[in-house]
């Protein structure tokens, strides 16, 4: 079956913000430009807008005021303004809260949001524009000739598990543009692709964090609507980068959370587990007495600051948002620079369509629009901070209060890092002390869940008869070194349950069994892994999880 091909002047891979931001910009542009429009063309893997963005976020809303001039009339789903701000350190049975808020960590001025309906009413400004956006379907491919992005293959469809196709066979299609935006979200395969094609990147590794979350119905009247509450210490060792948050939204939803550094040192460490055990804790388990479970997800996040960046351009393609690292992991907030960073890559693909010069020195002008805008100016101050708590908890908070009276400066500029796989330690060289100070969790089912029934309330769902989209280079390394080496770390960091190591008793020894239609979507296997064998690639267009109406 012949393989379709499609032209258009800007394609834009991922309908997240940073995407659609970049797609909305665009249509104004054109608008006030007038001429010969641009075709346009957004991909996004979900069934459907925000599919894949789970609720309960704090948005700096300045990057979407100045994209959407007029924010109000067009009721942006701005849920609640943030009303007051609680921070606590926690020990087992205490919650000790801080004298003060650092200022990176106020406020006052933002709001608590529905992530899955900013981004629906987003896309839904979009499409009003003449944008195309096209639901379920995967960049599975970066087409490159020569040294240069000339578009994205999509992902076929009606591929068995055993590689032949099946009576529904549908070729991907090759969508070719001028200028390719990649919004691929965190670890992007096709980002990826890239970083390994081009020699982008950034001074240092890029270091993440798995960030674990679950909304919650709990009576109205339990926690103020517009509550940010943000906790460290328990269930973590000093060692381990790491904290809780709850969000109030309105008529008693919480958005309950716990993030975790994906560059801890303890190969049995589980961050699933240490999930469980903060929301044991008084303070948590208090709120959500009495209370309904009603969504889970997991998502990594981009930690490792402006060092660690790509440089967000190659030869035909800008790359935004998460993408890129745009996150700022001391005031714990990246989806206004995801928005930023989506705007300045339209006005650069537009002005270089319309001068009909896509070079990479014209395309550096993206870079350029970086470094002067607001991306930079909040950035840059906070570069090495995530760095510093590879000396532990208080040396990282010590460092993060410097760099607000140094901006940042310190001896030595980029702090040295290196990738969190690395830093996991041999079985016999780890700290045989558990990780949390508390017993292991009690599953209840009530307030504690193993993971599989998290998973069911992810609302994942992937075509069963096809390709994992979990490829494992070689399993002969997960059955022989891994297991003597590391203990199949794999069982432990996926928040999903997607790896287990059966036939235990075999006499030919256990093997790797993988069951990718648990997968949320995370990507922590393909950071994790201390031998980098594990690749994740997006699956079947429209898989994943389901995060509707959330």
């Amino acid at each position: 079956m012949e393989r379709e091909t499609l032209e258009v002047d800007v394609l834009i891979v991922g309908g997240g913000p940073a995407g659609l931001a970049a797609a909305l910009r665009l249509a104004q542009l054109q608008k006030a430009a007038g001429g010969e429009p641009l075709a346009v063309a957004v991909l996004e893997k979900a069934r459907e807008s925000g599919a894949h963005m789970l609720s309960g976020a704090v948005l700096d809303p300045a990057s979407l005021r100045e994209l959407v001039p007029d924010l109000e009339a067009g009721q942006p789903p701005l849920d609640v303004p943030v009303s007051e701000d609680r921070i606590y350190y926690l020990t087992h049975r205490r919650a000790l809260p801080f004298p003060f808020t650092p200022p990176p960590l106020r406020n006052h001025g933002n709001y608590i949001v529905s992530l899955n309906r900013l981004v629906k009413w987003l896309a839904e400004r979009v499409e009003a524009a003449g944008v195309d956006l096209f639901t379920g379907f995967a960049g599975s491919e970066v087409l490159i000739e020569g040294d240069r992005v000339v578009g994205v293959r999509t992902g076929d469809r009606g591929v068995g598990r055993d590689g032949e196709r099946r009576e529904n066979f549908e070729p991907g299609v090759d969508i070719r543009a001028d200028v390719t935006i990649l919004a691929d979200g965190v670890r992007g395969n096709l980002t990826k692709t890239l970083c390994a094609r081009f020699p982008i990147e950034g001074r240092v590794p890029q270091v993440y964090a798995l960030g674990i979350k679950e909304l919650w119905d709990v009576p109205a009247d339990r926690v103020a609507s517009g509550s940010v509450i943000h906790t460290m210490g328990y269930p973590l060792r000093a060692e381990t980068f790491g904290g809780g948050f709850i969000y109030a939204l309105p008529e008693g939803r919480l958005s309950v959370g716990f993030v975790v550094g994906l560059d801890y040192r303890d190969p049995s460490f589980d961050p699933h587990e240490a999930f469980q055990d903060f929301k044991r804790h008084p303070i948590v388990s208090g709120l959500l007495a009495d209370g309904q479970l009603v969504r889970y997800g997991a998502k990594a996040l981009p930690e490792g600051g402006w060092h660690a960046r790509p440089r967000p351009y190659v030869p035909g393609a800008l790359i935004v948002g998460d993408a890129g690292g745009y996150l700022n992991s001391l005031r714990l907030k990246g989806i206004h620079l995801a928005l930023k960073t989506g705007m300045l890559a339209a006005e650069t693909a537009f002005e270089c369509i319309r001068a009909g010069d896509v070079s990479a020195p014209a395309l550096a002008a993206y870079d350029a629009r970086i470094e002067r805008s607001s991306v930079r100016r909040e950035l840059y101050p906070v570069r090495n901070v995530h760095q510093s708590f590879a000396l532990g908890l208080w040396a990282g908070l010590a460092f993060s209060g410097l760099s607000l009276l140094t901006g940042g400066r310190w001896w030595r500029d980029p702090l040295p890092a290196e990738a969190g796989h690395l830093r996991l330690r041999r079985q016999s060289q780890a700290d045989r002390r558990r990780h949390s100070t508390a017993p292991s969790p009690v599953i209840d089912r009530i307030l504690t869940f193993d993971k599989l029934t998290n998973v069911h309330y992810s609302g994942a769902r992937h075509e069963e008869d096809q390709p994992s989209h979990l490829r494992v280079a070689d399993t002969d390394i997960c059955r022989t070194r891994c297991r003597v080496e590391y203990g199949n770390p794999c069982t432990r960091f996926c928040p999903a349950g997607v790896y287990e190591m059966v036939d235990l008793d075999s006499p030919g020894g256990p093997r790797l069994h993988i069951n990718a239609s648990n997968c949320v979507h995370c990507k922590t296997c393909d950071i994790m892994d201390p031998y980098q064998v594990i690749d994740w690639v997006p699956p079947e267009g429209g898989g994943g999880p389901q995060y509707d109406g959330m």
